[in-house]
């Protein structure tokens, strides 16, 4: 472990001291790249039920690192290690295993809810500066992850735009989605439940299903497509969103912010209508 080896540019001095050689670092330069690293050095293959990666959830995974490379939050000085996303990785691997073993789903594949159990990778491994410390480094952590999901989505699905707000007129790919959680209806997933539960709940939203048939073929990806469509309008805060433990809840933004309490996330969860 050399001292300082993710900062760009810096010398690896215990290397210089040991073989004579002075070693500049450099981060890749593009996110395919790192996944590349993330797959040769993340331990996955594993004597487990299959699990299965998509590649949109290998790329999310790198676009954590480079949100944590261009925040402010985030002590530059001291880089942005590979060990992020390879350790992010190999919690998801190992979560996924978990759902495998306990709902009996084989091969198995990743969910956004299961993002919520990378926050350790992220925060165990990203120096903060002294605004990131001030307030706390889950939240930065939440919000490098909401960071990295926004630009997957905006990067795959259509943009969204004013027409996709809740009572202007059905222009929008969004507008029906947007309509039916502004009526007062939610839906909670989590990543503990079996894939026909999960899929079940999903598609209580009318319109999401076909949306998600545009852009994924199968049932798993069309699946994961219809949680990212349902993150993209959280991101650009179309729908509220509220965590609690393994479950995550999307529900109307206006009437979430008009009736929510004010005070802190109550022990083991948090409810968030604005953040990420």
């Amino acid at each position: 472990n050399p001292e300082d080896y993710t900062n760009r540019g810096s010398i690896i001095t215990p290397l210089k001291d040991r073989i004579s050689s002075q070693i500049l670092t450099h981060y890749p330069p593009e996110a395919r790249i790192a996944a590349d690293i993330t797959r040769q050095e993340a331990w996955t293959d594993r004597d487990t039920p299959e699990v299965v990666i998509p590649d949109d959830i290998r790329l999310l995974i790198e676009e954590i690192s480079l949100a944590a490379r261009e925040s402010d939050l985030v002590d530059q000085s001291s880089g942005v290690s590979a060990r992020v996303a390879i350790s992010a990785m190999e919690l998801l691997v190992s979560n996924l295993e978990r759902r495998a073993l306990a709902t009996g789903d084989s091969p198995v594949y990743p969910r956004l809810c299961d993002l919520q159990m990378l926050l350790p990778a992220i925060t165990g491994k990203v120096e903060m500066v002294y605004e990131g410390e001030q307030q706390g480094a889950e939240v930065v952590a939440r919000r490098l992850l909401g960071q990295a999901l926004k630009k997957v989505f905006d990067a795959r699905f259509p943009e969204i735009t004013k027409e996709s707000a809740a009572g202007a007129e059905d222009t929008g790919p969004y507008t029906p989605i947007v309509r039916w959680f502004a009526e007062g209806n939610t839906i909670t997933v989590s990543d503990e439940q079996p894939f026909a539960g999960f899929e079940e709940e999903l598609y209580k939203v009318p319109g999401l299903k076909a949306l998600a048939a545009r852009f994924a073929k199968g049932r798993e990806a069309q699946a994961l497509a219809a949680e990212m469509v349902l993150e993209g309008l959280h991101q650009h805060l179309k729908l509220a969103r509220a965590d609690l433990d393994s479950r995550v809840s999307y529900k109307e933004m206006v009437k979430f912010q008009l009736l929510k309490p004010n005070r802190g996330p109550g022990r083991g969860g948090r409810d968030r209508g604005d953040v990420n």
